[in-house]
């Protein structure tokens, strides 16, 4: 049965890897968090992104994108909540103060003022979930590219392939900026870094709630 789907599914995985490896606010948060908690943390947070994606996929499953995609409020209150959110974290990275030691350190302690593996996987989650490009991405293509009369089973794989395509893809984005040469040669500058991701983020989100 799901031969007859191999077009469709084309379609949409090339058009939703595209989607991935544009640079957003999933791949500023997945840096952030490889360059200053380091490896386990950058991959955690791309489960996080990865999960997060379920979120949209469950919407449109449901049939809510089409609600959405038809009611103008709806899809404006999902893009500003999602701005919202990305101005939040902005904010938090431009507020970075230099680094008082020589070398990155990683500590899962929350009383050391470091993060916990839990909170990373959470950041990734909210990251996506609330993510307005995510959003318009769900409600401009797959409502396009995948046929009402595609069975639920079948779309519940692309959803599921979709999850993990982009679980994968940040966690090699991870491994990457985790690599203990770039966290080396990153730290001494790692507030500069933070500042302008922050900045990077806080246009993301007026670019995506205005446009």
């Amino acid at each position: 049965m799901f031969s007859e789907y191999w077009p469709e599914f084309i379609s949409l995985a090339l058009i939703h890897f595209m989607a991935v490896v544009a640079p957003g606010p999933d791949f500023v948060m997945t840096v952030r968090q490889s360059l200053r908690f380091g490896r386990r943390h950058g991959i955690l947070t791309a489960f996080g992104i990865g999960a997060g994606l379920s979120v949209h996929v469950l919407y449109t499953l449901l049939g809510v994108s089409a609600i959405m995609h038809t009611s103008e409020w709806l899809l404006i209150a999902a893009k500003l909540l999602g701005a919202a959110y990305l101005v939040y974290l902005g904010v938090q990275l431009c507020r970075s103060k230099p680094a008082t030691s020589d070398a990155p350190t990683v500590d899962t302690t929350p009383e050391s003022g470091h993060q916990t593996l839990r909170r990373a996987f959470g950041i990734g989650f909210l990251t996506n979930a609330t993510n307005p490009k995510a959003t318009l991405f769900f409600l401009a293509i797959i409502t396009n590219v995948v046929s009402l009369d595609t069975p639920l089973t079948i779309q519940i794989f692309y959803g599921v392939w979709m999850c993990a395509v982009t679980a994968l893809w940040f966690v090699l984005v991870s491994l990457l900026f985790s690599a203990e040469k770039a966290r080396l040669w990153f730290h001494r500058q790692m507030h500069v870094i933070e500042r302008t991701l922050g900045v990077v983020l806080i246009a993301f989100a007026a670019r995506l709630a205005f446009v």
